[in-house]
């Protein structure tokens, strides 16, 4: 398992070609060796890639639009193979399929279809939950009627600050989808100077990391991406504290 960079975290800093290049360089100054493409500015893939080459920091996930996936999943296709980038992930789930058991097994049905489509084209669908997918229709969560109603190449991106938020375990969840989670997030949560909980660097908040690292090695998960939704102080700094933590209980 190795460590990536989420750079939502950094998406102030992404928002044209040269910042996206400048922001690229200190990440991998920090020591991380791959990134996920999310919250940046508009850019063409060939550029990513230009970037990815020339850096040796290579895009190894993504978050698209709902409405691409849904209008564009060609050229959604096509861009992640121009990049390189094996796994395509959405972001979260649109609230209208929250409203019902109906809506959600519309949102099962498309996202199954699309994940199939995705698998014969060399690439992997990852889903990225918050707390709100632990809310339960007839006593069962959200959660568990996508892991029970989706193919096995429906992968989920464990978000490990959220399922704390919405009641869960994280350890229990990266081993219950064992195989079907390859990219996870790693965000730890903490509590700050109001008593509320908040997001911390890796290692600085609450989280039980070496069991949720046991967890993932068990679980066959390939890539660890940090992120931090929001920071006390730089980002930047958010996400070195964070390799560094994670480079002292061996995940690099």
């Amino acid at each position: 398992m190795k460590s990536a960079a989420q750079l939502y975290t950094l998406r102030e800093f992404t928002q044209n070609e040269s910042d996206y290049y400048q922001t690229c360089v200190k990440v991998k100054n920090i020591g991380y060796s791959s990134v996920q493409l999310s919250g940046a500015g508009p850019m063409a893939p060939e550029t990513v890639r230009s970037i990815s080459e020339d850096l040796d920091l290579y895009v190894t996930a993504t978050h698209i639009p709902h409405s691409m996936f849904i209008n564009e999943l060609d050229k959604v296709i096509s861009n992640h193979h121009i990049m390189g980038c094996k796994y395509v992930g959405l972001g979260a789930m649109p609230k209208e399929y929250l409203e019902s058991v109906k809506k959600l097994n519309e949102f099962i049905m498309t996202y199954s279809d699309i994940s199939e489509k995705l698998k014969k084209e060399g690439l992997q669908f990852i889903y990225h939950n918050h707390n709100f997918e632990f809310y339960k229709f007839d006593g069962k969560t959200i959660m568990d009627i996508l892991f029970e109603n989706t193919p096995s190449c429906f992968f989920f991106e464990l978000d490990t600050y959220w399922i704390q938020a919405g009641g869960a375990n994280p350890e229990d969840w990266i081993r219950k989808v064992k195989d079907r989670c390859e990219y996870i997030h790693f965000k730890d949560m903490g509590i700050n100077s109001e008593f509320k909980t908040a997001f911390t660097p890796i290692g600085k908040g609450n989280l039980s990391w070496k069991s949720i690292i046991e967890a993932c090695r068990y679980s066959n998960v390939m890539y660890a991406a940090v992120e931090q939704d929001t920071c006390e102080g730089s980002p930047f700094d958010a996400l070195k504290a964070s390799y560094e933590y994670l480079a002292s209980i061996g995940v690099r």
